[in-house]
């Protein structure tokens, strides 16, 4: 482990070089079909912020049982407690204790574990969970250094467990039309895609009781590069088909100096001890932009700002032979060629290029929140599970979108030189079959809701005011 300007860097080059070298593909998880779990027994670690969504959305689901509820801060599992008062969930509790999540993924009784900590602990606790036997879904990202990336892929090869990572994104409204798009021949053949998560988070970073352990604060004092880059570049990967005709190639990335993070620090560390470890550190840049190759000569280009008050900006645009869309700034556009389309044949292709799976579930989605996506992405996996069918986002997704935050940090604290992306699928990827069964060709889609669906959206509740304040008061459907 060497340091470059003060942050500590492994090689990525050489880790690849090792791993691609000794790792076969000891069985391929993309399109596979495990066992049907008629009745699905969750176990959910981490109940700070996205813990409780999820949770309020699962007890909600036909075929599923809470099983079992972890926590480091006992308050935090009183509140999900409470969350399933009237329900017939009666989940086993973990806390008290920094290793209780190992008792969690330890029993038989469970078959699937949410694991919804901060990101740097997602690898260890995943791991853990299939080596007991449990299917995972991971909140994004899953990994943070490149050896977490080959060990889950290693992990769920040999125990045949799916890993899931939770990239709620790829189910947004207009990410899955335009999804339906590509496949069906709108923009012709996709060259291009932009992807983004732009969105200031100062309040919440530096809030004393948001993040647990101030533990995104320290995050961004100890990396460089796309700290969050998934949501942007998973639904575009998925409309180029990567890892199942196309792969990523190679990246750079460039990263503009902090000035915004120090400061804030510093003026807070006058006003408040509190703030102190924080006043001298060496913060991220505020802005990161990387630019990604893939193997079929297509290009993606990924942004990260998480700091300058400028409005909530996924981009997400995808440009084609024939055709494009801009998803921010609103309102989201159409293109084919002459100009951006009028609103009207927009929203006639929209409704159009619908896919069937949200088709069925509209009045849910729109209904809840984070525009839908966290209710969509659970009650698909959950149907998947039920049905055994493959599961949505494979860990070669997970694998791929996430090598991008160690590698991005290795070529900014490197000039922004080139790094190539290793292939997680030993050559798989020229014949692996899609996933996202949009159209819900698989079958399944036999997962009912309990859940009435509300004359207006749900009330300003602990969901509601999450997105709200990821969006920064935006009003983004």
């Amino acid at each position: 482990m060497e340091k470059i300007n003060g942050i500590e860097q492994a090689d990525p080059v050489l880790i690849n070089e090792k791993y691609l070298k000794s790792h076969k593909q000891i069985f391929n998880m993309a399109g596979y079909r495990a066992a049907k779990i008629s009745t699905i027994r969750i176990g959910i670690i981490g109940l700070g912020v996205r813990g409780p969504m999820h949770l309020n959305i699962l007890k909600k689901i036909e075929g599923v049982e809470i099983k079992a509820l972890c926590d480091k801060n006992p308050e935090k599992v009183k509140e999900a407690v409470k969350m399933l008062e009237n329900t017939d969930h009666k989940p086993l509790l973990f806390t008290e204790g920094e290793e209780e999540w190992k008792k969690l993924c330890q029993r038989s009784d469970i078959d699937l574990v949410l694991v919804t900590t901060p990101f740097f602990m997602h690898t260890a606790m995943s791991i853990y969970a299939m080596k007991h036997g449990k299917h995972v879904a991971s909140e994004v990202p899953v990994a943070g250094t490149m050896e977490e990336c080959w060990d889950l892929v290693k992990t769920s090869e040999e125990t045949k467990c799916h890993l899931m990572m939770l990239e709620n994104y790829s189910y947004m409204e207009f990410h899955l039309q335009t999804l339906n798009m590509a496949r069906q021949g709108f923009f012709g053949e996709v060259i291009h895609g932009d992807g983004a998560y732009n969105t200031s988070k100062m309040n919440n970073n530096f809030g004393k009781n948001h993040y647990s352990d101030m533990w995104w604060l320290h995050q961004y004092a100890n990396r460089r590069g796309n700290v969050y880059p998934t949501h942007g570049l998973g639904p575009i990967c998925q409309i180029m088909d990567i890892n199942r005709g196309d792969r990523l190639d190679y990246m750079v990335s460039v990263e503009s100096n902090d000035f915004m993070m120090g400061n804030k620090a510093r003026e807070l560390a006058e006003k408040d001890p509190f703030f102190q470890e924080f006043k001298n550190l060496d913060f991220r840049g505020n802005m990161n932009t990387t630019v990604i190759r893939t193997l079929k000569g297509r290009t993606i280009m990924l942004q990260h700002d998480g700091t300058s008050p400028s409005p909530h900006n996924l981009i997400h645009g995808i440009y084609g032979t024939k055709g494009a869309a801009l998803f921010d700034p609103a309102p989201p556009r159409l293109s084919k060629g002459k100009g951006w389309l009028e609103a009207e044949v927009v929203d006639e292709l929209r409704d159009k290029f619908t896919p069937e799976i949200y088709k069925k579930m509209s009045n849910i989605t729109r209904s809840s929140a984070h525009g839908g996506s966290d209710f969509l992405m659970l009650w698909h996996l959950v149907d998947c599970l039920r049905n055994g069918l493959p599961v949505p986002q494979d860990v070669y997704d997970a694998a791929s979108w996430s090598s991008i935050i160690p590698l991005s940090q290795w070529s900014v604290l490197n000039r922004s030189n080139s790094v190539n992306i290793p292939d997680f699928t030993a050559g798989a990827w020229k014949t692996n079959p899609r996933n996202m069964d949009i159209e819900l060709k698989n079958g399944g889609a036999n997962t009912r809701i309990n859940f009435t669906i509300p004359d207006k959206p749900e009330p300003d509740d602990f969901l509601t005011r999450q997105w709200k304040q990821d969006l920064g008061g935006s009003n983004i459907k």
